[in-house]
């Protein structure tokens, strides 16, 4: 066992011991003897799934009173959710044993520059693709991060005192270890004492506020930090601001009736009073720093001008220039907060002053110090402060995070045909064919009079709509262009569905320009099932070839047009399973990067990916290196969802680490040539083709094919529990229909994961493969094909990519635990012959991925990851034995609230102990 392991293993055994000792303490020893004995018998039945355990568990499991079950599922929740802490700790064990011995970690920008400089690519033209590039992370909230805000904070401060513990013990100070432990003792039992569920479902500014903490933490703070490590290594005096923040917190209608023009601002607004609040702490901890007098340095001639403008008369600080201009600052950014309508919870400024009209304005104030720093041989004074705070401002400007709008396409469609019913311009516009649609758009684009009146009613829905948009319009204006830029039109399934956001933009002033117009939101369209995304070129075409058009959608940025595509990874998935998913994803990519590049418009790809591989879930590393060849190009956007931003995030130092590989992710992909042959790409290309083919059918047969098979998923599964949930704001399903077609792909993919077959993340690539070998003609063209799948495995880093999360995801199942939710089914005999089809298909997957990846047992390669699943088995496992007990209870009549909580505290646990669930 490496040292490494040896620590983890003890930081585990530690925050499990006193969590037991807080289970006695409050509990009891009966209760604690209870949670041991289904522990030790969960674990031997994972181990050989003997009927005998069973049956042991069952009589364990209803033996308990319904207090009693409740605390032991707080007591195994718990434990995942101190699991999770310290692994976490075991990453930054390794960012610390990698900086002690110089020796870059996988993905570092140490590691990328080193590997880019082998390639004969120099610094400079890295620093010209930056200089152009658009990086950005966007924040979403769906309903899989299931836990409180007092939770995380409470686990916060457990892994600031583990951290701690570990460094106490490095300088072996007995001491200090055991005043940390006593700590750790009773946060842990505070920890024990929080409620853990909500009791109230989220609200939308809820969610807003969750969000903020990880800026507090980590965005604010490290992205600078980030830029800066760039800029050393580059040996670049200035990177420009590339790598931002985005959101759809707030702004993201989508099935979201909360979500409004009202949400839009508080969003907008919370987010400035954060970086507001960031800047004036900043700005006021310089002026105590900088108290050079002015008998003693001689400033520079802009910093004394700037220091004459501050209302800071004191004579004590007459001679001190810096503290006057950094008062001066301070008050202009008091100002500035206050004409934007900001609550701050900063001191307020000693005097009147003009509040900046834009973040380019106090950036400048902020060049004029580090300026003049550097006149008198002061520049290393302005590394620890200044320069991390210049470059917040250029990274977060007035605004925060660039906030997206979305909204469903019929729902944008409904909202037109009204406006031209209204102005009785079109009777019936749903009824045109799609040529007779886009002829009256382009029309009415090209017209200055406006279709929308004062003087007319509207429906209440299309009122919220043009609220949102003549919202987005002012909050522009107050905080500058890049606070709302784009709007997002899912369900894109035609030309129509884009120009009527245009329209909108026209009705409510968000058209820019004079002689030649452009939408000030860029559009962009959402394409998620496999049907959308196979016609995506075509509806793109048009818009590219539309000489009316083209110019009125696709902003021109740098002299160069530019368009945004976002590819939908949730949808595609539930639509046609994993395999043909990802397959008909890259394909969609290729086909439209050829297209753009005919076209002469650059390529911008947003990737809507999820904390699971069902949603399109992995390591961003491995998954942008998979990017069709050339489709990267320094444009990427991504979402960042659910639990993942708290298992990314939550720490700064393993969020500063993910910025740093999502970086280093787009310089490889942008600038290193391809790994493959060009011949040798077309044959992996046409062997996944015929493998997705095959997959697709298996799992449409399954999934949409199979009678009853609705029912036995609603059974099944936790999904109606899941539904029942207060995890996040928005609706599980699009309609209350009860077919897996109007259930949205968060929740059905979150409910696989709680019954341990996490199915959308592995069902059909077994059949597929098989298919695929069996339409060889001899013995010898199959062990060739086989060949052929082995050099795809170790030569194609989209296969690789696929086929290692799907490892991942076979690996977290657990069929023996999932045949025990399998019989949660009414119809016995029809759920056991599903089950029976899952299982084959199961086995067979893993079958053929043995053989392909050469390895003996699942994850043989990747021993770290495997340790991982295996130390949380023992405390996962039992969770969802109760979840079933508890669910059965439920389902037969039982009405207690606490069976109910229970099975909302098992669905919290089983979340924590997979991590990527939704």
């Amino acid at each position: 066992m490496t040292q490494d392991n040896q620590a983890l293993r003890e930081d585990i055994r530690l925050l499990g011991r006193l969590l037991g000792d807080a289970l006695r303490n409050y509990e009891g020893e009966e209760l604690f003897a209870a949670v041991e004995s289904i522990r030790q018998t969960a674990t031997r039945f994972s181990r050989g799934g003997d009927p005998a355990d069973a049956r042991e568990l069952d009589r364990l499991l209803k033996r308990l009173s319904r207090d009693a079950t409740v605390a032991v599922v707080r007591a195994f929740s718990f434990f995942s959710h101190l699991a999770n802490i310290a692994e976490d700790q075991q990453q930054i064990r390794a960012m610390r044993a990698a900086r002690r011995s110089r020796t870059p970690l996988p993905g570092s920008l140490e590691q990328t520059f080193a590997l880019l400089a082998q390639r004969g690519i120099a610094p400079a033209r890295v620093a010209e693709l930056l200089n152009r590039a658009h990086v950005m992370p966007v924040l979403t909230a769906h309903p899989t991060e299931v836990r409180r805000r007092s939770i995380l904070d409470a686990e916060r401060e457990i892994a600031r005192l583990l951290d701690a513990r570990e460094l106490a013990a490095a300088q072996d100070d007995r001491d200090e270890v055991d005043a940390i432990d006593a700590r750790l003792s009773a946060q842990i039992g505070t920890l024990w004492q929080t409620r853990m569920l909500r009791p109230q479902r989220l609200t939308v500014e809820d969610e807003i506020v969750n969000a903020l903490s990880y800026w507090r933490t980590t965005f604010v703070p490290e992205m600078p930090r980030l830029y800066a490590a760039l800029e050393r290594t580059l040996g670049a005096e200035r990177v420009a601001p590339f790598l931002r923040l985005g959101s759809w917190i707030g702004g993201d209608r989508d099935g979201h009736p909360q979500v409004s023009a009202a949400t839009l601002r508080a969003a907008l607004t919370a987010q400035a009073e954060l970086v507001f609040d960031h800047y004036l702490r900043e700005v006021h901890a310089l002026g105590a720093e900088l108290s050079m007098a002015a008998l003693l340095v001689d400033v520079d001639p802009e910093l004394a001008a700037l220091a004459d403008r501050s209302p800071d008369h004191s004579p004590q600080r007459a001679d001190e220039p810096y503290r006057r201009a950094l008062t001066g600052l301070y008050a202009r950014l008091v100002a500035t907060a206050q004409s934007l309508g900001l609550l701050l919870r900063a001191p307020g400024a000693l005097g009147p002053a003009d509040p900046y009209a834009n973040a380019q304005a106090l950036a400048a104030d902020l060049a004029v110090v580090t300026r003049s720093l550097q006149h008198h041989r002061s520049a290393a004074l302005a590394e620890q402060r200044l320069a991390p705070l210049a470059r917040a401002v250029d990274v977060f400007g007035l605004h925060g995070a660039t906030l997206d709008l979305r909204q469903s396409s019929d729902v944008l469609e409904g909202v037109v045909a009204e406006l031209f019913a209204a102005a009785e311009a079109c009777p019936d516009y749903r009824k045109l064919v799609e040529a007779e649609r886009v002829k009256l758009l382009a029309r009415e684009l090209a017209h200055t009079r406006p279709l929308r009146s004062p003087h007319l009613a509207y429906s209440e829905r299309t009122r919220a709509e043009l609220a949102v948009f003549d919202a987005a319009r002012e909050l522009r204006a107050r905080f500058g262009p890049h606070a709302i830029d784009k709007h997002i039109v899912s369900h894109t399934e035609q030309l129509s569905d884009l120009l009527e956001v245009a329209l909108l933009q026209k009705e409510t002033g968000l058209l820019t320009g004079t002689e030649l117009r452009c939408c000030a939101l860029m559009v962009v369209p959402l394409f998620e099932t496999i049907d959308d995304l196979a016609r995506a070129p075509a509806i793109l075409r048009d818009l590219l070839a539309h000489p009316g058009l083209r110019h009125l959608l696709i902003p021109a940025i740098e002299g160069r047009p530019l368009q945004e595509v976002m590819l939908g990874y949730s949808d595609s998935n539930k639509d046609g399973g994993f395999l043909a998913s990802n397959w008909h994803l890259y394909l969609a990519t290729q086909r439209l990067r050829q297209l753009f590049d005919e076209q002469g418009v650059q390529l911008r790809l947003f990737h809507g990916r999820g904390g699971t591989v069902g949603r399109g879930g992995g390591p961003s590393f491995e998954a942008i290196l998979a990017q069709p060849p050339g489709s990267v190009r320094g444009q990427i956007r991504l979402t960042e969802q659910g639990e993942i931003i708290q298992a990314k995030y939550a720490d700064p130092r393993i969020g500063r680490r993910h910025l740093e590989l999502l970086v280093s992710a787009v310089l490889q992909s942008s600038l290193l040539p391809a790994q493959e042959s060009a011949r040798a790409h077309r044959q992996y290309e046409a062997a996944l083709q015929e493998i997705a083919q095959h997959a697709h059918h298996a799992y449409r047969a399954l999934v949409y094919g199979t009678e009853g098979f609705a029912e036995f998923f609603f059974s099944a599964t936790p999904i109606a529990e899941i539904m029942e949930l207060n995890i996040g704001s928005r609706p599980a399903s699009r309609k209350a229909t009860g077919r897996i077609e109007d259930l949205r792909a968060i929740p059905w993919v979150f409910s696989w994961g709680q019954c341990r077959l996490l199915l959308p993340g592995w069902y059909g690539f077994g059949s597929g493969i098989d298919a695929y070998l069996s339409a060889a003609a001899s013995a010898a063209a199959r062990r060739q094909r086989l060949e052929l799948l082995r050099s795809m495995h170790a030569h194609w880093p989209f296969f690789r990519a696929l086929t290692s999360n799907m490892e991942m995801v076979l690996a977290k199942a657990d069929l023996a635990v999932a045949g025990r939710y399998a019989q949660l089914a009414p119809d016995r005999q029809r759920g056991r012959a599903i089950f029976a089809t899952i299982r084959r298909e199961f086995e067979l997957t893993v079958k053929h991925w043995l053989a392909i990846s050469g390895q003996r047992a699942l994850l043989e390669s990747n021993p770290e990851l495997a340790r991982n699943i295996r130390l949380r088995r023992p405390y996962l496992d039992p969770l969802n034995h109760l979840q079933v007990e508890l669910i059965k209870r439920y389902r037969a009549g039982a009405t207690d609230e606490r069976v109910k909580r229970g099975i909302h505290l098992t669905i919290n646990g089983v979340s924590a102990g997979l991590r990527n669930t939704g």
